[in-house]
């Protein structure tokens, strides 16, 4: 097999990029039922929520209760945070590491919190200094790694200038995100390359949106240049409130399901992270963008067992 072997954290998002971006407040048990789902098949790490203004993102005011309620032990729980408040409440509410982010354009950054770039980076050092007290970890992501809906290509000077930020601050690994789905093969793998020579030994997650229909080939991409971890969300849902016609993540069941067939190794149950999306749907009420939820695995029973499929 291409990977055989090789090990792939997936980074489960959907209970945060995806609940966050549904049109519809979904109810607190309803989210603590799907992250339940997604920890019995085997994901490990999770944005399980986001602590930021209810005013301004109404649908995760319910953080507080969905932190206290989801399973500990298992799954690092990294909630989203935009500042030294969402920060503090996140750690207060058992996060085990949180996930701060800020956008590699000045465009992008000003639509999403309202500052600069500068501006940002200028809070991280009390971020930091809270996580050191607490003994929590801190990851940097770094929205429109590859592309800004405002001002077009982002350099890659940007990205690594703010990556810099992130690593000198303490930072125990960082994201590049694909926010606006511009991304292509060529791109992500040159990103990468210059990320692991920029930046030897650091710890990095790729985030990829299929606003373009590029994301999964962009995944196998950044595979063969050495990247092992991915942001995914269950039943493909997901997109940034800031960027326009904003499509969802690579689901967590299609590429589950691509990485076992290359030989790679996500401790994730295929069948019940299946099941997991299916009842998501059902939640939602919507068709979902998610693929393999609808055809099954390559054996045709389990395929009939889970989504009724004949081949």
């Amino acid at each position: 097999m291409e990977f055989a072997r090789r090990k792939v954290l997936i980074r489960e998002v959907g209970p945060r990029d995806g609940f966050q971006s549904w049109p519809d407040f979904v109810p607190t048990e309803k989210k603590l039922e799907v992250i339940r789902l997604l920890i019995d098949a085997g994901i490990r790490e999770m944005e399980t929520t986001s602590f930021v203004s209810p005013k301004a993102i109404p649908q995760m005011r319910d953080a507080v209760e969905v932190m206290a309620g989801a399973p500990k032990g298992a799954c690092a729980h990294t909630p989203l945070v935009p500042n030294l408040k969402g920060a503090r409440l996140a750690m207060d509410s058992g996060a085990d590491k949180v996930v701060v982010v800020i956008s590699a354009s000045d465009a992008h950054n000003l639509a999403n919190v309202r500052r600069t770039v500068t501006e940002s980076v200028t809070d991280l050092k009390e971020i930091f200094a809270l996580a050191k007290e607490r003994g929590k970890q801190v990851i940097g992501a770094m929205a429109v790694a590859f592309g800004c809906p405002y001002q077009g290509d982002v350099p890659e000077e940007d990205v690594f200038r703010l990556a810099d930020a992130y690593i000198a601050g303490g930072a125990a690994s960082v994201i590049l995100a694909d926010t606006t789905g511009m991304a292509t093969p060529w791109r992500i793998k040159k990103r990468v390359r210059g990320f692991r020579t920029r930046f030897p030994g650091t710890p990095f997650s790729l985030h990829l949106h299929n606003n373009r229909g590029t994301a999964m080939a962009n995944l196998y991409a950044a595979l063969e240049v050495g990247a092992d971890t991915f942001d995914t969300a269950l039943g493909g849902i997901g997109g940034c409130p800031n960027v326009p016609q904003a499509a969802g993540n690579l689901a967590t069941e299609d590429v589950v399901y691509m990485l076992e067939d290359l030989g790679c190794a996500t401790g994730i149950d295929l069948m019940k992270v299946i099941r997991a999306a299916r009842r998501l749907e059902a939640i939602l009420g919507q068709p979902l963008p998610g693929q393999v939820m609808k055809s099954g695995p390559r054996v045709p029973a389990p395929a009939a067992a889970a989504c009724g499929t004949t081949h």
